[in-house]
């Protein structure tokens, strides 16, 4: 600023002998981080002009005011004037915030317990690896450099968040697509909550970061060593885990006590640490838990059991809890000296604690594991067992099991076999049991049946031994480069991310269908539960899929990215697919970034056991980049899809600025299937691009058209819509492929040069 000697005297200047201050002059205020959520919905009804919301209402009440109950069905309104598509819409946004919340918080608790240990402390960063936060720089412009930074964008997160709340309250937003584009905007904020989350951890705890050759780490209910003092971490924070395994190795006894985990905190812990084990996803929770193996209990935050504290006090196994989030009720330890603790949880005093410092998690956890050891009985396990197995010949069957089951499994058949001496349909039950309990629940007789799946399967259980390679973290720009036009043009026909909770009825489903992607070249990346459900299977050699594939971000590799925050790589991979690919920049650049994955990146995002709120944020997050998710057949229980029309789509050539009628590719953005045999080949079908190259298209068909004819048994009736020319008819399929184009009057086409629907 130009200032004169009058403007410099009325401003009171000061002069000292080491620098200027002009008072009155102040320096620009820190421009406020924000998404610019304005500019975001106009994205959002672009986005959904073409995928349409289809709701399918679990239940036609709305109850959340004192107007209601208000019967919405038969097009009513309810008291304040809603609808049942807005209020279906609404409670999707809900979720969805939920979902945000609970990452955002998970991420919030990760940055203070940083800023206690290290203030200073830089992101952890790779040559490998320019951009280290791209969803957040594609969405704020900032470039993170330390924990500090995530701060800001933290704050940020948190108030957009209250905002989207706000917009649920009776009387507030009233139109649908608004409520979605708020419901896409909670799923944006959860992925950039996760991405925070994960470079926090990334960078304090010293996990891999972009390595391709992790170590393999051992999963399953056989690899654990019950000899040992046991020790089960549940949830999804990283904390109170690694405490745990530091105090060990501390006093040097690190391989004399067993910690394994449950869920993303047993995938953390064995990124941490080599000699952590993972029990297995979140199904296999309440079996471990009653199988008695654990000697304490710690539980961190999300996905654990609400009655986790219930089921441990029967059993005498002492509760760590260690949020406030998740505190069960328990007293809250925090301030007393562990020796009062352990004394006061050995004597009973207490079922449990709420201890909120993690270092004192880690050495009550240990010490009091030690001593239960020595007190604990097998005999007394044995005995229990041997219980439960006699609660078979109290079966009424009544079919309560068979009636509430959610995967439908023949509980009540097993039984009666089971009642004549036969344990292997019972067995056969543990194989593809969720681990819900309901029937346990629905039991006139009070038979545990989880339990008793347990102990049927006890012999299976001992070789459930397998091995997951650990959690790598982000793909590297090193990677992005080998691939990235291959993937763009269609040569690597697509990616495939299996993300979500294990939530269905097959144990094989996921194994299943990530190799079949993998032998055909895919690439398979997978987060959370789905990375770990896909190490339980073993091909005729003895190897698991993670030991059978590299983990490159390459042609058939499959990669465990890590827990649920790891979903944010996925979508990272996807941005640096544009920015260094394609030379897009990413400053602030949503529309361009996201438009550009729509229409050119083959990703498609399989959610096959979605559950959770949390399920639900990261699904609706990666519609908002116009990545495609295929759910499971629980999945229309979230209430809403986004469908597209099989029928040609009018898309801009912003090459040439003309409209033109291209392949609706992908069909739909969020769809739910009803068998594995839909799924394969739809996943095939939402990996097409509009901008696929001749040969690019080609090879797509053959594997859409292959898998078509395998899992479903004929040539797809809509292969008409993805043909623009005959060159890309695959050759093997020409005669059957020609026959349909002949009486669907199909006509060749131009691909467009630049797709886009900006």
């Amino acid at each position: 600023m130009a200032l004169d000697i009058k403007n410099i005297l009325s401003k009171n200047l000061k002069v000292d002998y080491e620098k200027i201050v002009i008072k009155g002059f102040e320096e620009e205020e820190e421009k406020e981080v924000s998404s610019n959520y304005p500019k975001l919905r106009e994205w959002d009804h672009k986005l959904l002009s073409y995928f349409k919301p289809f709701y399918s209402p679990l239940c036609s009440l709305c109850c959340l005011c004192t107007y209601g109950k208000c019967d919405l069905s038969k097009n009513r309104k309810g008291g304040c004037g809603i609808n049942l598509e807005k209020q279906q819409a609404r409670i999707v946004l809900l979720a969805c915030c939920m979902g945000a919340a609970t990452h955002t918080s998970h991420a919030r608790h990760l940055l203070e317990i940083a800023l206690k240990k290290n203030p200073n402390l830089k992101l952890k960063t790779s040559r490998d690896i320019q951009v280290i936060a791209p969803i957040t720089t594609t969405v704020t412009g900032v470039k993170p450099e330390t924990v500090k930074d995530l701060a800001k964008i933290l704050d940020m997160i948190e108030r957009e968040i209250t905002m989207l709340l706000a917009a649920t309250h009776t009387g507030q937003e009233g139109d649908s697509i608004d409520f979605e584009s708020k419901a896409l905007h909670a799923g944006l904020l959860d992925n950039m909550a996760k991405e925070i989350g994960e470079l926090i951890q990334i960078s304090l705890y010293d996990l891999p970061f972009g390595e391709e050759d992790v170590h393999f780490v051992e999963i399953g209910l056989g690899t654990i060593e019950k000899e040992k003092p046991v020790i089960l971490c549940i949830g999804h924070n990283i904390a109170p885990g690694a405490a745990i395994i530091d105090y060990l190795e501390e006093l040097g006894i690190e391989d004399k006590v067993e910690v394994c985990g449950l869920c993303c905190t047993a995938i953390d812990i064995s990124r941490y640490s080599k000699r952590a084990k993972i029990v297995g996803p979140l199904s296999r929770q309440l079996t471990f838990i009653l199988s008695g193996t654990a000697d304490v209990v710690v539980i961190d935050e999300q996905c654990i059991r609400n009655d986790v504290l219930e089921i441990c006090s029967s059993m005498d196994i002492p509760v760590i809890a260690t949020s406030e989030k998740a505190s069960f009720g328990l007293p809250d330890l925090t301030d007393e000296e562990p020796d009062k603790i352990i004394r006061d949880l050995l004597t009973k005093k207490y079922p449990g604690a709420l201890i909120r410092d993690e270092d004192k998690v880690g050495e009550v956890a240990v010490r009091l594991a030690l001593i239960l050891k020595e007190q604990k009985k097998r005999i007394g396990l044995d005995l229990r067992d041997k219980q439960v197995l006699e609660s078979i010949k109290e079966c009424t069957e009544c079919g309560w099991c068979n009636r509430v089951c959610p995967a439908m499994l023949p509980i009540k058949e097993a039984m009666i076999e089971a009642k004549k001496g036969n344990l292997e349909p019972l067995s056969n039950i543990y194989e593809k049991c969720v681990g819900c309990g309901k029937c346990v629940e629905f039991c006139e007789r009070n038979i545990k049946l989880v339990d008793l799946y347990r102990v049927a399967a006890k012999e299976r259980i001992k070789n459930e031994k397998f091995k997951v390679r650990a959690g790598r973290g982000p793909v590297t720009d090193v990677e992005i480069r080998k691939v990235g036009a291959p993937i763009v043009f269609g040569d690597i026909p697509g990616v495939i991310l299996f993300a979500g909770c294990d939530n269905y009825y097959n144990g094989n489903d996921l194994p299943l269908m990530a190799e079949e992607f993998l032998k055909r070249g895919y690439i398979v990346v997978a987060t959370g539960c789905s990375s770990m459900a896909i190490a339980f299977y073993k091909d005729k050699d003895g190897k698991t899929l993670y030991e059978k594939y590299h983990g490159a971000f390459d042609r058939g590799g499959l990669l465990n990215l890590g827990p649920c925050l790891a979903n944010a790589h996925a979508i990272g991979a996807a941005i640096k697919i544009a920015n260094i690919f394609a030379k897009l920049p990413l400053e602030k650049n949503f529309p361009e970034v996201a438009d550009y994955i729509l229409n050119r990146i083959g990703v498609c995002a399989v959610a096959w056991g979605a559950m959770s709120q949390k399920a639900a944020a990261i699904a609706t997050g990666a519609n908002r980049w116009g990545i495609p998710v295929i759910l499971g057949p629980h999945g229309s229980k979230y209430r809403r899809l986004y469908l597209g029309e099989e029928m040609l789509r009018k898309i801009k050539d912003r090459r040439t600025g003309e409209l033109i009628d291209t392949e609706p590719a992908p069909l739909h953005l969020i769809y739910a299937a009803e068998s594995l045999n839909e799924a394969i080949p739809l996943i095939a079908k939402l990996c097409i691009r509009p901008n696929d190259t001749p040969k690019g298209r080609l090879i797509k068909l053959t594997h859409y058209i292959d898998l078509s004819k395998k899992y479903l048994g004929y040539v797809p009736e809509d292969i008409h819509l993805y043909i623009r020319n005959e060159r890309e008819i695959p050759y093997q399929y020409k005669e059957e492929v020609k026959k349909i184009l002949k009486e669907k009057g199909w006509k060749p086409r131009e691909a467009p040069k630049e797709p886009s629907i900006l």
